[in-house]
């Protein structure tokens, strides 16, 4: 998925120039470090969801955002985030995938890409130096591949299927930060969130931020907090997941 990360970068590089005092425009970009527990399980077409052990991994986001005073036109933010698993497990019960059926009782590997970006749009409902509130929507694109690797029935030997997939789900977005005074300190929650049928998607953060350089030109901002991402995918493009990832996160925040 080294495509998002260039994509993304390019899309912090096309911002950048046109940046310029906060009663113009404001210019945010950012990375976080996300420490997760991750387990769940997925399928395709209408086969069962096959449960895997996923190990604990280490993923990074990097975010950009564009604030403005133009009435009506919504503010952007662009969200990378790495979400790339790896998983096994041991067949209790047949598993079919992509036309494979793979030999009960045996070991199957999985590497399961679910990475995305964020296509955030969304309004300043409140803000002032103490208290911010955002409200909008958010457009989560996947671009993924599922793998898996095992003993198949039809010749008795290790093969590997691969499927890829890519859809975009539609949320429901808000942020809000309350600051204290004369600290630099603020705490903060950011969120996105949607409940249809037999899909739910729940991204969300909280955490507490620290602005350790303030001045006209830029301020800088660290923060830690927490992370949680569930991701029940209902037959999106044939693929259907269950998959909770969630941990402490760290990051680094540059206002322009």
């Amino acid at each position: 998925m080294k495509k998002y990360c260039i994509a993304a970068a390019l899309s912090m590089a096309c911002l950048a120039p046109v940046a310029q005092a906060d009663t113009v425009l404001g210019l945010y970009v950012g990375v976080d470090g996300w420490k997760a527990d991750n387990d769940g399980s997925f399928s395709d077409n209408n086969n069962a969801l096959q449960n895997f052990n996923f190990e604990d991994e280490t993923f990074v986001s990097y975010y950009a955002a564009l604030e403005h005073p133009v009435p009506l036109v919504p503010n952007l933010k662009l969200k990378y985030t790495e979400l790339e698993l790896n998983g096994s497990t041991v067949l209790e019960d047949t598993f079919s995938f992509n036309g494979t059926d793979y030999v009960v009782g045996t070991d199957v590997n999985s590497v399961t890409d679910l990475s995305h970006i964020d296509y955030i749009f969304y309004y300043e409902i409140f803000d002032n130096d103490l208290i911010s509130i955002d409200l909008g929507i958010n457009a989560k694109q996947f671009d993924g591949e599922l793998v898996v690797t095992g003993t198949s029935q039809q010749g008795g030997a290790n093969f590997t299927e691969i499927e890829e997939f890519s859809g975009v789900v539609p949320l429901v977005y808000g942020r809000f930060e309350a600051g204290l005074p004369f600290s630099g300190l603020s705490v903060f929650a950011e969120g996105s969130f949607l409940a249809i049928d037999d899909s739910k998607v729940q991204d969300y953060q909280m955490g507490i931020a620290w602005e350790f350089i303030d001045n006209l030109a830029v301020d800088v901002a660290v923060k830690a907090g927490y992370r949680s991402m569930v991701l029940e995918l209902d037959d999106v493009d044939d693929i259907n997941t269950d998959i909770d990832a969630s941990g402490p996160f760290a990051g680094i925040q540059v206002h322009f």
